[in-house]
């Protein structure tokens, strides 16, 4: 299936954690690569908001595809690691790499009736793209205080990870709405059927 039949998450509380929600697995009828495309990716990288609505189409290609599904293949090993208190030296020199390009600078002009719009002074290219993502992954994983209030959803099927910005961070779900009201139905289902 089509990626864009999924739709895309950005509600993990980190771009970097947005990526991985692009995997599949989540709420949804099944696992679907939302980047089985460029033009998922291109999407995905205009609804992150590292490339602004509105400035010109980006020209993602297959090689772009294959550098950000192995950024995001990094990503998934390192913060499944720091889930379980633990860091790959390899991995943390892959990320490191990545850190290195200069990333899309933003600037501000005035839109069609005056008003501040945000738009990246030279088009983006796809290492400092990467480098962004890469940049937010070493800025969560170097916060301790953030890394204790990562979670992944209990939702059966579901491994998204998501920043438990809850009161009492106490959150189990990715979202309350898909995964959070699949489990409250299948608890009411179990309840009116009674003990085996």
């Amino acid at each position: 299936m089509a990626a864009s039949s999924y739709g895309l998450r950005f509600d993990t509380g980190r771009t970097c954690l947005d990526l991985l929600a692009t995997a599949g697995r989540g709420p949804g009828p099944g696992p679907a690569d939302r980047l089985d495309s460029g033009a998922g990716l291109a999407r995905w990288l205009v609804g992150a908001g590292l490339v602004p609505r509105g400035d010109p189409p980006l020209a993602v290609d297959d090689r772009w595809l294959e550098r950000f599904t192995a950024l995001r293949a990094l990503l998934h090993r390192m913060v499944h690691a720091a889930l379980d208190g633990r860091t790959d030296p390899a991995d943390v020199e892959r990320l490191n790499v990545l850190c290195l390009p200069p990333t899309p600078v933003p600037r501000l002009v005035l839109g069609p009736h005056g008003e501040p719009v945000r738009r990246l002074a030279a088009p983006a290219g796809c290492a400092g793209l990467l480098s962004a993502v890469a940049r937010d992954a070493a800025d969560l994983l170097t916060d301790p205080e953030t890394v204790a209030r990562l979670r992944q959803c209990e939702g059966e099927g579901c491994d998204l990870v998501y920043v438990d910005t809850s009161r009492g961070h106490r959150r189990r779900w990715c979202s309350g709405a898909a995964c959070g009201n699949r489990e409250r139905v299948a608890r009411h289902r179990r309840r009116a059927l009674g003990p085996a």
